[in-house]
Formats: structure tokens, sequence, C-alpha cells
């Protein structure tokens, strides 16, 4: 450390005893009033200033132990052993005595099922392998003899060594799960007598209330059979009729004796460990636990002396289970799995399995092998050694069906299409009577009635939804009887709303009597809205009983939603009031209003005096009525996309209003901030009612406030300049006494905050984030040695652990013009010259302010010489090789980028945090040691690794490379409590798959010769758990190596900080389970509430990585702060994964904290949110913590996350959980989930669909505006049209304007949650200027570019599929991507879509241009040309040349040798998404693609074959128009060739001449090809360039042909060319749908065609059909 921040300097503890602070001098005013002003405030508790004393305990451990910049390389060099610590410290999975036999216990009495004699249950086993007989002698602080323990640890043992013996669980999995097992108890026991502890774990896992194995008791009528053997016992049973059961329940659990508690919760646990992918289906393994239970009852279990064999239960149990649920998805061939080709429809899944065990009746169905014999009809003490007789193949069924349909929409967001639909009619039926009534008689009956039809509108919305609903639930008596009867309630419905309008509008027009119906029908109808608006379809007519089984089951998993006070209900129902409010009047007046005068001029338009020959003048008088038809849903859309911008600005509103009223505001002046900060580091983050009262106050701070400071001076964040004005100092008081010096940071009433750190710094943030969270409201701590355990758990796949030197100091690739160091320095500029002096000082041990004074003039100027030598300080960090230089380099980039390395540092400050705390708190630690730091640093560590977890779940550890794997340890002998799992796969002889085994390793394991670790555990598996997209697989295999009662989640790309690691104690407090009543749970006031899940901030450090890394970060800070904010406060938050903490025993027992299904989880994370919402899980959201999260970064990564999430949404509108959520929330809350989450992907849909109706609209407009005789403008409606015959089209023009806007301000409404959020918490300027440097660097094109990746993705995946984990990558985007990727990445979605558009706009803005008409030329340019725009160096011409030479080289390459990167590669792959391939042949080095099923015909009938024919209808229509006009004399019909004829043959026709070209290149290749072939390599290029080259002329030619038919009209040229254009791209669709058979992976059949060589391919049989199919490719492809 330098002078200048040296120890003897600040409060630092001192290793001097005599250095006391027994002298310090508290003289300061700001001291004096710490305590009383804690005292008036509630939000801030302390004990009375006179009551506490200062002693010498702060001078005891230096915190420079915590913080020193030499610990990561002095950990490395030491490599401590677990052998060197004190044996209370020992490791929990060391070695174990063999004096297990020696304990035994006897059982109480009372209502339990064991016998009350005296048992021992450490039977004489003989020794197995697996030390499964070895005494463990880990020490579990809370769970010892001296407080009283009800049951002894060794005794515990036994029963756990017991239940494995008999049960054959592996020996491996027992010691994992005792250790769980007791640091869980250990955890729950510091807080609360061990009694009560073991009681409330038996209540959380078993018996309580909340408990899930309880509910699924009750919802499975397990009672009933354990009635019938209680009977066959002889015992009493209380009829449950009567509705005594629940308290007998209570009663029993709370009679039972702690042994048989013990015995439950081990058996569970036992169960849970080995039940790896069962660990998904929690209502399976409730129902292996009561069939295990059932059986441990039996008196043949406590005959039992031998032991099973170990992996028994594994073998028995889980294994046949888990293969059935693998064979659902893959098959195995050489012991590879191969992915079967069945959609979620036809595939069980988790869900599926999981419900057969939710009702009785389905339990029932369980039948053993011989297909006779029911599994629940055996003895109950038969049929846990039964289950390896069970037909799982007969047994499972689909309990939802996931079908891929955009049907599911119309099922789960019924009320959605009601409210917007139905009003949008009750609108526009009011506004427009000229349609439907005669204006020359008073028909107010007739208005009344056709406004009311929107009650059948959303009758019919119903009925519709009811139809669907057959499609997805399984199709059984009940039902269909239940739909069928809701069925015919609706069309009674709707018959009473479409009655009257048959009286009224064909009978009688204009009577009274027709009134007074029109005014009931209208009163029905608006309460037949608002019911089917308001009330869930699930609970709405003819719903399932709620006395059946069924209804029960599905309450209890599906709807026991976590109840709102009435509080956060009000706000809830108060938002959406505000939303719909203003929506209803700005829509009624903006929208449907303003459409009324466009609506009537189109409809009083009548086009006469033209036509077509073979269409006649029906095109002409259907004109205005097919624009109408297209203006009506285009307001429909606008009409959708209003609500979610209402939503948008009121959620924001109401989440900055939270925020103020929370203090998290830059509005209230810093100085405040800071000035209260050191008062409220003392009542906040320290256990004060724990601490001796001898101790002042700002000694207490002072330690806590000098170690932030301190760790960010080491994370160099801060220069030595700013620690000397930032850190508690002592000083000597004027009579001679050292005190305590308060920063001028918290006194001073000056602004500048530059004199304390840099201006808009990392370390100006975290300190401001941290004063100002500390001034909300949060949970007092609990002492550190009383606070729950923890585990934080990382899952690891590919992502980079440490950076290389070589990655850092060499450009990445060619395409990089910058080294990574170079591009960390001009982000980090200060940090990286704080570096450079620190790594100066350690390599030359000089420091400048160690100089004496009278030396320090000479000293300088030789500094200044050496400055050339220190060139290389500056310029890669370092001026020696040594391993100790070059890796404090590798660091310190490493922690400035998105590496697993910078996680672990970052989380690893939780043990810094207990450690400082601790030693805080309890003063007397010190003094027990009497100065021996060793020992006190054992101590420390000891009490951190209790409380404390980190596991990374590394995926691919032991596919690792050399270096990968030395970074691995690295990071062990860095962190040698980290915890590292991984897959070990061990090949079997005998059998086809191989052996699996899930391993723990941490860095005191020991090191064998071959370099890897001994493993803690290896606990076989049933097979490779990997069966879904990855992630949900690795931290299941992985969470049985969790420790505590609580998990928090963070990706490989996070990080943490020491100042947010403090508030450990009080974020667990969230979950507010530190005072638990006294009362034991199963009492009638034991009643409350889990809190499952509570998340937290997220700091987006990778915001400053360029524009586009701003603008991802941007929306994933708003997510994280604004909306969860307020989503989490009235009831609408779900699980998103980091840094969410987990309330583990919770999860862990309805499912885990993700699910897996490949595909259908892609999203994983969500999924465990919505589970533990349906179950009644509270999530909260804690606004005072956050983690740093690195998210991605280039152009390409971050659209590759977007097209991951919404291909992931795609997926979840599938899931039967947006089915429960959908059809039976509440109105408030279901509107809450839906534009929380699906609503947002469902908007930019309509966003993209607005953009084409709008477009099609004004080519229609365009159309009749470019032909007909236009009336002058004249604002008064009263004089006559001019000239005579003319056409009003200045309303509609109007409304075209007003249209615009609307989607304007709906797409920029998106910038303004980040502009208030950076608004309320860093001030105006910076959001002005964050808000001004996105407009400026053309953020807008790529927010206009996104919505469409993001529309383009969620609809193809719910069309085709193919949903799948996209590695993302995020490193810095530093490296230019070729063109040719580019283009074939974003071409598809995008591209062509940009270009299409291009055209219509084109001719729209030559026929009616109007200036609103620039920001569809904006959103064009952006379809177009942002991938190109946005990428690195895009403006650098000797790049360009490059780059263009790279594409043609793209466009032609593939013909003659294969070529993956290829335009005719692009093309394959295109067609492969609607032909799917044929399957992979195993070996085949060419068939490296995944395997693409070929989807329903039904499926992708409406978006390949209805939608493009719509489409080339319509612009075959806006030209026929057109073309309807004799063009000598414009007021006449058209007497020429029909122009449907003309377009036709001129579309048609380049595809005529390219299929006879390619016919005639395939006969030269096939008789010349074989010779030529020989001498000439390049001769297929030849010929496919050949025939390329023609596709281009006659492209152009056709436009040419056109234009010259148009007598060079370009505006009716162009006109022909998008209905050209439209035509071709309908054949080509036709073509590969209807004619093209799967694709191969390889392009053997390209090569093929134009080299004409055939044989020898692989084609087999196909040879035959190959040419034929190839021709179709080769005419789609000229057609491109």
């Amino acid at each position: 450390m330098p002078a200048s921040v040296s120890q003897s300097s600040y409060c630092y503890p001192s290793e001097d005893p005599a250095n006391g602070l027994s002298g310090y001098d508290h003289d300061n005013k700001a001291e004096e009033q710490y305590i009383e002003e804690a005292s008036r405030n509630n939000e801030e508790s302390a004990y009375p200033a006179e009551a506490y004393e200062v002693s010498d305990y702060e001078h005891q451990l230096p915190i420079s132990s915590f913080y020193s910049s030499e610990h990561v390389l002095n950990n490395c060099e030491k490599g401590k052993s677990r052998s060197d610590l004190d044996s209370k410290t020992e490791s929990p999975y060391g070695s174990h005595s063999d004096d297990s036999n020696k304990y035994g216990f006897g059982v109480g009495t009372g209502d339990d099922y064991f016998s009350s004699e005296r048992v021992n249950y450490s039977l004489n086993y003989p020794h197995t392998p697996g030390g499964g007989n070895q005494r463990s002698r880990t020490i579990y602080t809370a769970w010892s003899s001296d407080n009283q323990i009800p049951v002894s640890k060794e005794e515990i043992e036994d029963i756990f060594i017991d239940l494995t013996n008999k049960f054959g669980f592996q020996k491996d999995s027992m010691r994992n799960m005792f250790d769980h097992f007791m640091c869980i108890l250990d955890s729950r026991a510091s807080r609360m007598a061990p009694s009560q502890a073991l009681m409330t774990l038996h209540a959380d896992y078993i018996g309580g209330e909340h408990a899930n194995y309880r509910k699924w008791y009750f919802a499975t009528h397990m009672y009933l059979d354990d009635a019938l053997s209680d009977v066959s016992a002889g015992i009493t049973f209380q009829d449950p009729i009567n509705g005594n059961f629940y308290e007998q329940w209570n009663q029993r659990m709370n009679r039972m004796s702690q042994y048989d508690r013990i015995r439950q919760l081990a058996l569970w646990l036992l169960l849970w460990g080995e039940a790896a992918q069962i660990r998904f289906t929690s209502e399976c393994l409730c129902f292996i636990f009561k069939l295990a239970d059932d059986y441990a009852k039996s008196p043949e279990y406590k005959a039992k002396i031998q032991p099973v064999p170990e992996g028994e239960y594994l073998k028995n149990v889980i294994t046949p289970l888990y293969r059935y649920i693998r064979d659902q998805s893959y098959k195995i061939i050489d012991g590879t799995f191969i992915k079967k080709e069945k959609d979620h429809a036809d595939t069980v899944g988790y869900d599926d399995v999981n419900q057969l065990f939710w009702n009785p009746e389905s339990i029932n169905r369980i039948m053993l092998q011989d297909r006779r014999t029911p599994l629940m009809a055996l003895l109950s003490s038969q049929r846990y050694k039964m289950l390896s007789e069970v037909n799982w193949n007969r047994v499972f069924e689909k309990t939802y069906k996931e079908r891929r349909t955009w049907l599911h929409l119309a099922v789960n967001f019924t009320r959605i299409w009601i409210i917007h639909v139905a009003t949008f009619w009750y609108y526009t039926a009011y506004n427009a009577p000229f349609l439907y009534t005669d204006p020359k008689k008073p028909e107010l009956a007739v208005q009344l009635s056709i406004v009311a039809f929107g009650g059948a509108v959303s009758t019919l919305i119903m009925i519709v939804g009811c139809i669907c609903e057959f499609f997805f639930i399984p199709l059984n008596t009940e039902s269909i009887s239940m739909l069928l009867r809701r069925l015919t309630y609706l069309f009674i419905i709707l018959v009473i709303n479409t009655a009257p309008t048959y009286y009224i509008v064909i009978k009688a027009r204009t009577t009274q009597l027709s009134l007074v119906i029109g005014i009931t029908q209208l009163f029905i109808s608006l309460l037949t809205t608002l019911a089917f608006a308001m009330i869930p379809s699930a609970n709405l007519l003819g719903g399932l009983s709620k006395s059946s089984q069924k209804y029960q089951a599905f309450k209890t998993y599906t709807a026991s939603y976590p109840v709102l006070n009435r509080t956060d209900r009000t706000i809830s129902i108060g938002l959406w009031c505000c939303v719909f409010g203003c929506k209803m009047i700005e829509s009624y007046f903006f929208l449907s209003l303003s459409f009324k005068d466009p609506l009537k001029a189109m409809a009083n338009s009548r086009v006469l005096d033209c036509g077509d020959r073979l269409a006649g003048g029906i095109i002409c008088s259907y004109m205005p009525v097919m624009s109408i038809i297209i203006m009506f849903f285009m307001d429909l859309v606008l009409f959708f996309l209003d609500t979610y911008l209402w939503y948008v600005i009121w959620k924001t509103i109401f989440s900055v209003i939270r925020s103020f009223y929370l203090g998290i505001s830059i509005w209230t002046p810093w100085q405040n901030i800071f000035s209260m900060l050191p008062k409220r580091i003392y009542a906040k983050l320290l256990a004060t009612y724990n601490i001796k009262f001898k101790h002042k106050p700002k000694a207490l701070i002072s330690q806590v406030w000098n170690a932030i400071i301190i760790s960010m001076y080491r994370e160099h964040l801060l220069s030595s300049d700013n620690v000397q004005r930032l850190l508690y100092q002592q000083v000597l008081s004027d009579n001679g006494k050292r005190t305590l010096k308060t920063p001028m940071l918290f006194t001073s009433n000056k602004s500048n905050r530059e004199e304390y750190f840099p201006s808009s710094s990392e370390a100006e943030r975290r300190i401001l984030f941290f004063a100002q969270s500390l001034s909300t409201s949060i949970p007092n701590p609990l002492p550190v040695q009383n606070m729950p355990t923890f585990t934080v758990l990382t899952p690891h796949y590919s992502e980079k652990i440490l950076l290389s030197l070589r990655e850092i100091i060499r450009e990445e690739d060619q395409n990089t013009r910058v080294t990574l160091i170079e591009y960390l320095k001009q982000l980090h500029p200060i940090e990286w010259d704080n570096f450079v002096k620190d790594t100066k000082i350690l390599a030359e041990g000089h420091d400048l302010n160690a100089v004496p004074d009278q030396f320090r003039n000479d000293y300088s100027k030789e500094m200044k010489n050496k400055k050339l030598d220190d060139l290389p300080f500056y310029s890669i960090g370092f001026k020696s090789s040594a391993p100790e230089f070059t890796l404090r380099t590798r660091m310190w980039a490493s922690l400035r980028s998105q590496t697993l390395y910078r996680t672990i540092s970052g989380f690893m400050n939780y043990s810094k945090a207990i450690k400082l705390l601790y030693s805080i708190e309890n003063p007397e630690v010190s003094t027990m040691f009497n100065n021996n730091l060793e020992k006190l640093e054992e101590e420390l560590n000891s009490m951190a690794n209790r409380k404390f977890k980190f596991l990374v779940s590394m995926q691919q550890y032991n596919k690792f490379s050399e270096e990968e794997k030395e970074n691995v340890e690295f990071l062990l002998r860095v962190y040698p409590n980290l915890q590292i799992a991984y897959l070990d796969e061990v090949p079997s002889e005998n059998e086809e798959e191989s052996k699996v085994f899930s391993v723990l390793i941490d860095g005191y394991c020991e090191i064998l010769p071959d370099g890897k670790r001994k493993p803690k555990y290896c606990i076989q598996l049933p097979g490779n758990p990997i069966l879904g997209d990855g992630k949900s697989d690795n931290q299941n295999h992985s969470i049985i190596f969790c420790r505590g009662e609580y998990l928090q989640l963070v990706d490989a790309n996070q990080d943490n900080y020491l100042e947010e690691c403090l508030k450990i104690r009080n974020i667990l407090g969230e979950f507010e389970q530190y005072n638990m009543p006294k009362t034991s749970p199963y009492s009638p006031a034991a009643n409350d509430i889990s809190v499952a899940i509570v998340g937290a901030r997220e700091y987006i450090f990778s915001e400053n990585y360029g524009i586009l890394g701003d603008v991802a970060a941007g929306k994933e800070w708003t997510f994280s702060t604004l909306t969860q904010r307020i989503t989490a406060r009235i009831g609408g938050r779900l699980h998103y994964g980091h840094p969410d903490f987990l309330n583990f025993i919770f999860m862990t027992t309805r499912g885990g904290i993700s699910k897996a299904q490949k595909g259908l989880h892609l999203n994983e994370d969500i999924y465990a949110g919505i589970n533990a919402f349906n179950r009644g899980g509270r999530i909260k959201h804690a606004e005072y913590y956050q983690c740093g999260k690195g998210r991605d970064l280039g152009f390409s990564s971050i659209l590759n996350f977007t097209t991951k999430i919404s291909t992931g949404m795609g997926e979840q509108m599938l899931s039967r959980e947006y089915y429960y959520l959908g059809t039976q929330l509440p109105l408030d809350r279901f509107l809450t989930f839906y534009y929380a989450h699906p609503g947002f992907h469902v908007n930019n849909i309509f966003i993209m669909l607005s953009v084409q109706l709008f477009m099609f609209g004004m080519m229609f407009i365009g159309s009749m505006a470019s032909t007909l005789t236009l009336c002058d403008f004249n604002p008064d409606p009263t004089v006559p049209l001019n000239p005579p015959g003319c056409h009003n089209l200045f309303p509609v023009f109007d409304w075209i304007k007003r249209s615009i806007i609307s989607i304007f301000i709906v797409f920029f409404v998106a910038f303004l949650p980040l502009f208030l959020q950076e608004l309320t918490e860093k001030g105006f300027f910076r959001s002005i200027i964050r808000l001004v440097k996105h407009l400026m660097s053309l953020s807008p094109f790529f927010e206009v570019f996104n919505t469409q990746i993001c529309a383009s993705s969620i609809m193809s995946n719910l069309n085709f599929g193919g949903a799948r984990y996209i590695a993302t990558g995020r490193r810095f985007a530093t490296s230019r991507i070729p063109f040719s990727i580019l283009y074939s990445r974003f071409a598809g979605p995008s591209i062509y879509f940009g270009m299409r558009i291009l055209l219509i706009l084109l001719f729209v803005t030559m026929t009616m241009w109007l200036p609103h008409l620039i920001y569809f030329w904006v959103t064009v340019i952006a379809l177009s040309i942002s991938p190109f725009l946005f990428n690195p160096h895009q403006f650098s011409l000797s790049e360009f040349i490059i780059d263009y030479r790279e594409f043609l080289r793209w466009m032609s390459r593939g013909n003659s040798k294969s070529h993956t990167n290829s335009w005719i590669a692009y093309c394959r792959v295109s067609r492969t998404m609607i032909t799917g391939n044929k399957r992979k042949r195993l070996g085949h080095p060419s068939e490296k693609l995944v395997d693409t099923p070929r989807p329903n015909f039904a499926v992708i009938f409406v978006p390949e074959i209805l939608t493009p024919f719509i489409s080339a209808a319509l612009c075959i229509i806006a030209f026929m128009f057109v073309k309807s006009f004799d063009p000598l004399n414009p007021g006449t019909p058209n007497k020429g060739p029909s122009a449907l004829i003309r377009i036709c043959a001129i579309a048609i026709g380049p595809i005529i001449m390219n299929a006879a070209a390619l016919a005639g290149l395939f006969f030269v290749s096939c008789c010349l090809g074989p010779i030529m072939n020989r001498c000439f390599k390049r001769f297929g290029s030849i010929i496919a360039a050949i025939a390329h080259a023609w596709a281009v002329l006659n492209l152009i030619g056709s436009f040419e042909l056109l234009w010259f038919i148009e007598v060079w009209n370009l505006s009716h040229a162009i006109l022909g060319m998008i209905a050209l254009t439209a035509i071709q791209r309908f054949i080509c669709k036709f073509l590969i749908v209807v004619f093209l058979t799967r694709e191969f992976k390889h392009d053997e059949t390209n090569r093929a065609w134009w080299t004409g060589k055939w044989h020898g391919r692989g084609f087999g049989a196909s040879i035959i059909t190959q040419p034929f199919r190839e021709y179709i490719c080769k005419i789609t492809k000229q057609a491109n």
C-alpha cells in the first residue's frame, strides 16, 4: 500500500493493544447526536449513547487482511490445504471415524407410526464402499449439546445410515444429504430454539399448512387411503367429511416425536437427493415419499437386518421414470442421443408426468407389468417395493397439448380481445350511423341495436376461445361435457344479444317498442361484455364443479395465487383504472371519432367510368370498400397499440412515484444523503441491539466505511488522494488524545463531488447508490452468528473464465483494429492509471509520497528520465514477464470483462462482508485469541464458511481445454472454499450408455497424480441429465450440493460489491423468517404465506461499451428497476433468473428453480416464477440491493439475445402455464401479467403489422389518388365539392397523418421509461445527455430493426418451431462482421421485408406526398440497412472494398466445391425451415446441422401460402384499379387487354424462361459435366454463373418491359413491380411448400446439378427424384 494510504493514519485496527481507542476524544457534535437521532427515527434503532464504552477491540484485526491487493497472489502461492486448519473448521466432507455403531435412541410415544420401544438405528451392517459407516466430524455450531438439542448429530447420522442401508441409497448421496440437512438445521437453529428449528423445518417440508406435501396429501385424498390402513390396524379414524381432518392432521404432526420428524425429513432428502430429473416433478416425488414412508412403517422394514445393495433406489425407482422421460424426446444409437421428430403436443413432458399424481383418479391408473393389478390396490406397505414393476409406458398421457398454433392466443388472452374488439365496435358503430341508417329518418333504435351488437361480438370471441380449447385440453368425458355445457350457455347468450337486432333492423326500425328493446339490448350487451372481460373463463359458465377432485387439484397447483394486501390491490386496480380510463377517452377522440370523417368520405365515394376487360367494373365499385376494410383493421391495430402506450406511461408514473416514496431519488440533495449515511450504516447494517454497550458508534461505523473505501481502492476505482479524503482517520486532538476525524464528505456543505471521487465514475455510482439505498426502509439485520445460511449458484457452460494474455494484448482477429487492452484502457482510463501506479510501486518499490521532502525534487528529475522505461507499464500493464505481473494484467482485464472470474471475485465479497460484520459485532472474538491473528482469521473464515457457500455448476468441466482447466485450478487456489459441481462420464462395459456422475470438488480436495482433484461427493445419475436446453439441467444436477435456507441465482457474467454484500442480512430478512412465531407451526395462528422469491436490481456495467451496449443496458436496467418495482408491488413480478434470491425449501419442493423440457422451456427461469406464483408463493422486489450484470454488446449479439427471448416467448404462449394464468387470474392481475410479459411481444407484432396494413392501405389510397379527380380542399363541409364529380380524400389524408403520429408515439414511448428512470436516479442533465446520445447515434434505427426481429422471431417460432438456446456471445463489439454474414442472418427476417415496404412507400410518395411519410422512410431505411450501419468500421473505404470482394465470392462459391458460407447454403438453410431435413446419418462428416423436422402443413398453410396469396391479391387489385382507366381518355373504362393478364404474364414469364434455361443447362451439364470436370474443376461454377446471369437479365428485362408497357409512367411501373414481386413470391412459396421434399443436410444435390455428376454422392434410391426436386429448388432460387 502506498504511504499516502498507510494504515497508521486511519481507523485501521492496530496490532498493538496499547493503541486502543480508549483515548479517543469524541467532541464532534455529529458524533454526539448519532444515537439521539437514531432513537427519534422510526426506521433506525439504537441504544443510548452513554451505554457505549470504547474498547480496543477495533485494533485487533487489520482490515487489510480482508482486502489486501496481494491476497489473490498470496493464496495462490500458499495453496493451503484443509488439514492446515483447526479441527473446528475442518471440511464437512473430510474423513470419518469408525465409531458409528455405539449410538442409538428411542422413539417417542404418541400418534407416531413407530413403536415406542427403543430402536437401534445404527445396525451392524458390514462395511460398504463409500464410507457409509464413517462418522461425520463436522461441527454444526448451533446444533450442539450446549444448546439443548433434542437429538444429537450422531443420532441424526444414524437415522441417515439406517435409511440408506434399508432403501439402497448411495453412500455419497447419504453423506451429502446428511450435511445438507445439518447445514439447514444449523442455519435455522442459529436464530431459534433447536426444537423449534426442527419443528418448523418439518412443517416446511412435510406437515405445515403451506408445505407442498401436505397440499398434495389432501388434494389426492390420501387421507382416505391412510384411513383404510388405520382401520385395518384397529385405529379409530375421524371422518373427514365432518371437517375435522385438517385439525386432526395438525394434532398428529404436533404430537410427532422429534426423532420421527428427523426420520421423515431424512427420508425426503435422501429420496430427493438421488431423484435427478424427477426433481422437476414435485408431486411424483411426493407420491414416492408417501410409498416409502408407508414402507418404513411396516414390520418388514423394522425386521430388516441385511443392507439393501447400494443404488437400489436409483435403479428400481428413478431410472425407469428417467428413461421414460428421456425416451419421449430421444433415441439412443451407438451411445449417441438422437432427438426425435416430435413436437411438444406429442411429447409427454415433465408436467404431463407430474400431473398424473395430482388427483386420485389418475393415480389409480398406475398398473403393474401384468396390466391388471393397480399399484394402489396393494397393501400400503408393499407399494414402494413394487414401483420397479410398474409399467410406466402405459400410465402417462398428455394432460395439455402444446400444439403449435396461434389459437393459443384466442384461449389464453380471450379477455384482451374482448376488451379491445368489443369496445372498438361500440365506438365505431356509434360514430358511423351513416353506414346502416337512413339519414332521412330518425332511426335511433337501429343505432342503439347496432352498437349493442358489441355484446354479440364479445360472445363470439368467447365461443371461438371455447372451441379452440378443444385442441389443447385432454378430451375425456368430464372435459368434453364441461366445454359443451359452456358452449351451450354461450350460444344462448349469443341469441339473446342478436335476436333484438334482427327484430329492430328487419321488422321495426322506428317504433317506440324498438327503441325500448334497443336500450334494453344495449344494457344486456354492456353487461355481457363486462362479465366476459372481468370474470376468468375457467370460472364462467359451466366450469369444473368446485366439489370435483380435478377442480381441487387444479386450484391447489394452478390457482393458489398469493393474496395482495389492501394497499397493493388498491394500487393494482388504480393503475389499470388510470390506464383504461385514459385509453378509452383518448382512443375515442383521437382514433374512433377521427375515423368518422374518412370513413364517411370513403363510404360515399363512387368510382364510375372505369373497368377491366376481365373483371369489368367490380374492382372499381369495391375499391373504396376494400380501402375501408384495410383502414378499419388498421384502426383496430392502433386501438390495441394505444393500450400498451398508456400502460407504459402509467406504469412509469406509478413506479417513479414509488421510487420517491422509497427515497431512491437523486432529487434528495446529495449532501443530506451523505450527512445521514453514518447513522444509517450504524442503524441498518449493524445488528446494533447485539453489540456491547461499551463501544462508540463512530468506531463501528468507521470500520464499515473504511472497508468499503479500501475495497474500491484495491479495485483501482479510487486514487490515493481520493482515499485520503474519504477515510476516517486517526488524529490528535487539542488535548493530545487520539480521535477519529470524520470524512468531509459527511460534514461538508460543499457540492463538489470531484474532491472525493472522479466525476461520473464507477466509484461515484457505487457510493451514491449505497448512500441512497440506506435511506429506504429495509429489514433489520440479525447478528452474523444468527443469520441464515445461503448459497450462490452459478451455472457455467462455455463462458470465458479468465482472459489469457494472448487475448488481451493481441487483436482478436483480422477484422479487429484494436487490442482488448487498448479498448479497456479507453473505457476505464482512471482505473488503468491507478492500476499502473500500483504496478509500478510493486515492481520498483518506490513511492513518491514516501520520499522525504528534501530529496523530492531530485527524485522527480530521476523519475522523469525513466518515463520512457515506463512505457510498457502504460501500454500493457507490466514490464517484467514474471507471472505475478502478467497475472495482474490478466486479472485487471478480466475484472472489466464478462468473465466467470469477475463473477466469483464479486460474489466472494459475501465472505468478506460476513467476516467484517462478525468482527465488528463480536469484539470478544479478537480478545479470545489474544492477538493471534492466524487463529482469529481461522475463526472468521469458519463463520463465513458456515453462513455462505458459492457453487459453480460447470457442465463442461470434463471437456475443458488445458488452458481452461488451469484457469479453474487458479480459481480454486484463490478461493479454496469455492465449490465446483460437474458431470463425470464413465464408459460402461455391459451397457450401451455410459455411467454419469454428479461430482463436487473444492479447493481443499486432494490433487491426484493425474492432475484432477479427488471428489468430495460422486453421485451416480440414472443417465445423461442434459435432456433439455442445458441450463436448467445443469442447475438441477448441482442443486443437491447447495446448502442453507436460501439460494441466490447468478449468471457467469455478473458482479457484486462489498458495500452491497454488507446488506445480505437485510435482504434475507425479506423472506420474513427472522422472527418466526414461538408457537407451533401446526397451531391455528401459524398461517403466514411463504415468500418464495426476492428479486433485486441489476446495474448493467456494459452500458459504456458502445452505443448499442448502452441501448441494451438501458432496457435491462429499466426492466430490473422501474418495471419490477411496480409489478412486484401489484403482484405481477415473476422469476427472471439473476440475481433473484429463492426460498430453497419452497422452490425445491415444488419442482425446482427452473423447468427443463427441451424447446418448450427455453426461457427456463420464468416457469419457476409462474410455478411459485400459481402455488401461492409471494414474490418481492428489493430496491436497496443491486448486483452488476453484463449484457450483449454488439449488433448481432444483441439481436441473437432478442431472438432467443422472442422464440422463448413463442414457446411460453404454447405452454400450459399461460393457459392457467390466462383463464384463472382476476382481471387486474391478468392485465399486469399480460402487459408485463407476452403483451410486450404481441405489441411488437402489432407495430410491424400496423406498418404492413398501413402500407397496403396507403397503396390503395395512392392508387385512387393517382387516377381519380380529387376535390379542392375546403374546410367548410357545407360548401359543395369542387370540381363536380370529384372524390374528397382530404379526410383520409388527415386520418393518415394521425395514424402515422400514433405509430410514431407508440414506438418512441419506448424511450420514456429509460428517460424517467435516468431522470429519477441520475438527474436531469444526465438523462438529457443519454437520450440525446441515443438519438444522435441513430439508436431509433436499431429499435425499429430490433422490433422487427422480435416480431419475426416469435411469429416464426409459432409457425415453425425451432426454439433453441443461442450463444449470444458477449465479447466487446470491436470486430467487423462481413457483409455476407449480416446479409444471410437478417435478409429473411428484415431486409427483404424492408425492401418490399420500400417499393410500396416509393409508390405512395410519388402519388400522394405527405411530410409525415418521412417517418416511414426512416423505418424502411432502418429495416434495410441497420445491420450494415451498426457494423464496426462500416465507413472505412478499405473495409468496404474487402467486404464487397468477399460478398462477390459469397454469391458465387459453393457450386463446384462445397462451402457452408455461401449464397447457395443460405438458400438451402432458408428452405429447410419449411421442408425440414432428412434425418442425420451418423458419422457423415458434412452433416453437422441440427435436425429440423418438417412442420405440419396445417400450421404453415396460413403464413406460407394464404398470407402471400392475400398480399399478391391486394397488389394485383391496386394495379388493376390503376389500369382500369383508358390512358388516352381518363374518364372512360380501359378497353385494352386486361391488366390481370398483363401483370401475370410479366410475373410468370421470367420464371418460365428461367425454367427453360435451367432445363437446357441441366442437359449440358449432364452431357459435358463428366468430361469437363476432369480437366476444368470450375465447370459447375461456370454453368451456375450462366444461369444466375440469365436470371438477373430476366429480372431487369421484365422491369424494362413493364416500364415500356406503362408508357414510361414510373409510378405505374413501380406499382406493377410491387404486384410482380408479390406474385413471384407467392409462386415460390407455393412450390416450396407443395412440391419440395425434405432437404439433405449436405449440398451434394446442388453440386450434382451444376456439374452433372450424380453418381457416387450417396443419394441411394433418392437419385431418381432428386433431379426433379433440385429443378424446383433452382426455379425458386432464380426468382429470389
